[in-house]
């Protein structure tokens, strides 16, 4: 019963704050009654310029039960206040009661207050409050070329979205769906979390494959790559020993292995008589000492 009473006292600041003045608490106790007075035009507080805009105007009264919004719905009632007549109060009366129907089970009476407003703005001409046979006879007049009129403004929305192409309805639907959005389930969070992790394992191995790859060609790379002595050896030419030999070899030429085979014995030969000659040469250039 406190949940009830709570959430009703919300309603009655949001409606206090929604229409200001025009709402007023008739019944500060349960059940509680709240009024709202209703006009096509609103004109904040000046009442002159009020009573010549609006040619009609109503009070909502509703009673609220105790246990609404859950369970009951309001007592409505609807007070003239200017410009209809006793017609006219059922047809409004029917409207607002269909409308709180609509919204069972939450807080109503903004929306039948709407409802309300929108018949008194559609309606706002002098002369519904005149109860004569030819008076009434207009007025159904009027309200046929009303529904006629909206009934072909329907038709044309409805010929317009028939003769739209493939494409645009296409685009229309998925604007549709994404201000509705996709309500997520336990199934479709486990299939979207199935494939986003299969995603992943899939990119996972791809970034593993790549680095392998990537290590693969770089060995082989240094591999193929000279090293600095032979990279040297190749601008300078000195150290590259097989080159070198094989340069040698094309100079020499062939050789006449014949001259050495000789048996004579070069041990015979005195190499050191040349040495001796120059020896005494030399002392005999020396001069005497005096």
């Amino acid at each position: 019963m406190s949940d009830h009473i709570e959430e009703q006292e919300m309603e009655a600041e949001a409606l206090s704050a929604i229409f200001d003045t025009a709402f007023t608490i008739r019944s500060s106790t349960q059940p509680f009654q709240w009024s709202i007075k209703l006009v096509p035009i609103d004109c904040g507080d000046d009442l002159d310029e009020e009573s010549t805009a609006n040619h009609v105007m109503v009070n909502l009264v509703a009673t609220i039960p105790l246990d609404y919004p859950e369970v009951s719905l309001p007592e409505l009632e609807i007070e003239i206040l200017k410009g209809l007549s006793g017609d006219t109060k059922k047809e409004l009366l029917t409207l607002a009661q269909e409308e709180a129907v609509a919204n069972e089970g939450m807080p109503a009476l903004f929306a039948v207050c709407e409802v309300v407003r929108e018949w008194l703005a559609d309606n706002n001409v002098k002369g519904l409050d005149d109860a004569s046979m030819h008076a009434q006879m207009m007025r159904k007049v009027k309200e046929v070329e009303r529904k006629e009129a909206q009934a072909a403004q329907q038709f044309e929305a409805q010929k317009t979205v028939e003769e739209m192409t493939e494409a645009e309805q296409e685009e229309l639907a998925v604007r549709k769906r994404r201000e509705e959005g996709t309500p997520v389930t336990q199934e479709s969070f486990t299939l979207w979390w199935d494939n986003f992790c299969a995603e992943m394992e899939e990119k996972k191995d791809e970034e593993t494959g790549d680095v392998t790859n990537e290590g693969k060609e770089k060995k082989r790379i240094m591999a193929e790559r000279n090293t600095g002595f032979q990279i040297f050896s190749e601008k300078s030419g000195v150290f590259n020993l097989e080159k070198l030999e094989a340069e040698i070899e094309n100079d020499v030429g062939d050789v006449d292995e014949e001259l050495f085979d000789d048996d004579e014995d070069l041990d015979d030969l005195d190499f050191d008589s040349d040495d001796d000659d120059e020896d005494d040469d030399d002392d005999s250039d020396e001069e005497p000492d005096i």
